[in-house]
């Protein structure tokens, strides 16, 4: 049966020429097991999306999405509620929704891994019309996601956005929010508003302690503004997977989770910027995509 293999050639800060280098690796290794492989390389955004569709039309058994976070989430989006599952091969900056899985950064054992294993089911979560599987942010994240993605910003990987994100920090304001969880309004002054159905951002930060994929809600975690001093001495926290320590820190598990502001907000989904209204509502749907992993 055929596999289709959709790759970001420039996801991670890939050098030049990666693109050939994925799709021979992929060929190899979808080969060896049996299958017959279609390789599909990204041109722009929104293009994995598209193949991925096309992929689902012309009857795929399994489509592998080979990037970042944004890439997996364009394929994902096309995949949710059908019956062909996704498969990871992470090569981004932050691979949140691939650790969460468990999911082996080397290439042919994550392949291998896909290829064999049985499809399960992992939630998906909704902010207006966009899907998302790992996070999504409004707030200071979001921010952080619109610098990275802008096209002038030529360092990219891992640490490229935490050296942005800790020259970031220094001049963000935070905002007064109400966020109302299954009914049940708080209001806030917040640095960054998560709706989680993972557990982390990517490069192992820790957001939401206790989440899971598969559990049928998301998890609304708060970071509030106290004071900047006390804001700056507990990032600390966050690289050392301690966020649920830390006083401002607080979540609540919800199906519904509406966010209002005096002011339009961006928010991010699996790590890509979109400007949205003065209110977002997020939900979740249960076991709406199909994995292997």
């Amino acid at each position: 049966m055929s596999v289709a293999i959709i790759i970001n050639p420039i996801s991670g800060g890939a050098r030049p020429g990666a693109a050939r280098t994925r799709a021979q690796i992929a060929i190899d290794a979808v080969e060896r097991h049996g299958d017959r492989p279609e390789v599909f390389v990204t041109e722009r955004a929104g293009h994995a999306r598209e193949l991925a569709q096309s992929a689902v039309d012309r009857g795929m058994r399994l489509v592998l999405a080979w990037g970042g976070d944004g890439t997996i989430n364009e394929v994902a989006s096309a995949l949710v509620f059908g019956d062909v599952p996704l498969g990871i091969i992470p090569a981004g900056s932050g691979n949140g929704l691939a650790t969460e899985l468990g999911v082996d950064r080397r290439p042919s054992r994550a392949i291998a891994s896909a290829l064999a294993a049985e499809p399960r089911l992992i939630d998906a979560g909704q902010i207006d019309s966009r899907y998302f599987f790992n996070v999504a942010g409004i707030g200071f994240d979001a921010h952080v996601a619109a610098l990275f993605n802008r096209p002038e910003n030529t360092r990219r990987g891992p640490r490229g956005y935490v050296a942005l994100t800790a020259r970031t920090l220094f001049n963000y304001q935070p905002r007064d929010y109400t966020i109302t969880v299954d009914g049940d309004p708080r209001q806030v002054r917040a640095l960054l508003i998560v709706m989680a159905n993972g557990t982390e951002f990517g490069n192992r930060v820790l957001i939401a302690r206790g989440a899971r994929v598969d559990d049928g809600v998301l998890d609304a975690v708060v970071v509030e503004e106290r004071s900047r001093v006390r804001t700056l001495c507990r990032v600390p926290w966050l690289v050392t997977r301690s966020i649920h320590r830390v006083p401002a820190w607080s979540t609540r598990p919800g199906r519904r989770i509406v966010v209002e502001c005096g002011k339009p907000m961006t928010y991010h989904v699996d790590g890509e910027p979109v400007e949205g209204g003065a209110r977002l509502e997020g939900r979740i749907h249960p076991g709406a995509l199909r994995v292997c992993v």
